[in-house]
């Protein structure tokens, strides 16, 4: 691993930051900087962010509380059941996968993804603040299983929440407001991330957590303050200017994932 823990501390707060200012984990940030930064292999750098992610997104899911109740994301049970039921399974299957990829394949899969998450992202300033479901009974249920599916793979690939994937899959597959679906989105990582971590604790590079004890708790700490400087920060910059932003940072970071040896 290179540089010291203070650059970690620092990348940490500055992932967080973004993180808190587009209501995400950060995840996507971290993942090229743990490997293009501080020099991690592509799968012990998703399992690092696998374990810093859960973190994030347990306490975003809690802080949340105070502008979306909990009981009023309990009251959509029925959409939170129906992408898990897709996402748990993709989570598995995508963490087996990557422990089996060879890490320059793995790298190429990193990049297309963040490229993916891009595009997501930069078309989330597109979406209304809520409308009417695009597919309802049946045939939204089976949008949905297919959708968690794909999410839970992705994030389970990449050590991410999936909230760019999830946020714009709620808000145009069930109506949700995307406040709401925020929480919402939070509500379906969470699980999903725990089963993918699960999936990759089976795995010899799963010790990466216990030869970086120092660097996992002290990163974790700086992406938590900045969670709490970037939600201090929302109501400065203007989405108009911070998601396009934000995208373009991520297609640098595939590009360099890309070409990473």
């Amino acid at each position: 691993m290179k540089n010291g823990m203070a650059t970690v501390f620092a990348a940490g707060a500055a992932i967080g930051t973004l993180g808190g200012l587009i209501g995400l984990g950060g995840a996507e940030f971290r993942l090229p900087l743990l490997i293009g930064l501080f020099g991690f292999a592509a799968l012990h750098a998703v399992i690092l962010n696998k374990a810093m992610s859960l973190v994030v997104v347990a306490a975003a899911l809690v802080f949340r509380t105070r502008t979306v109740p909990l009981d009023v994301v309990l009251a959509h049970w029925q959409t939170v059941l129906n992408l898990l039921a897709g996402s748990l399974a993709g989570a598995w299957l995508g963490a087996g996968w990557a422990t089996r990829m060879r890490h320059q394949t793995l790298y190429k899969v990193i990049a297309a993804l963040l490229l993916l998450i891009a595009v997501a992202l930069a078309a989330e300033h597109w979406l209304p603040g809520h409308g009417e479901p695009l597919l309802v009974g049946p045939a939204q249920w089976a949008a949905g299983l297919v959708a968690g599916f794909g999410i839970g793979v992705v994030a389970s690939l990449m050590g991410v929440a999936g909230g760019e994937l999830l946020i714009p899959t709620l808000v145009l597959l069930f109506g949700a407001e995307i406040k709401l679906a925020g929480s919402l989105s939070l509500a379906v990582s969470l699980p999903t991330m725990i089963v993918g971590f699960t999936r990759y604790s089976r795995d010899s590079s799963f010790q990466v957590l216990g030869q970086n004890k120092q660097f996992v708790l002290v990163m974790a700490a700086g992406s938590l303050v900045g969670a709490g400087i970037g939600g201090a920060l929302l109501g400065v910059m203007p989405s108009a200017v911070l998601l396009p932003l934000l995208a373009a940072i991520l297609v640098v970071s595939a590009v360099k994932v890309w070409r990473h040896k």
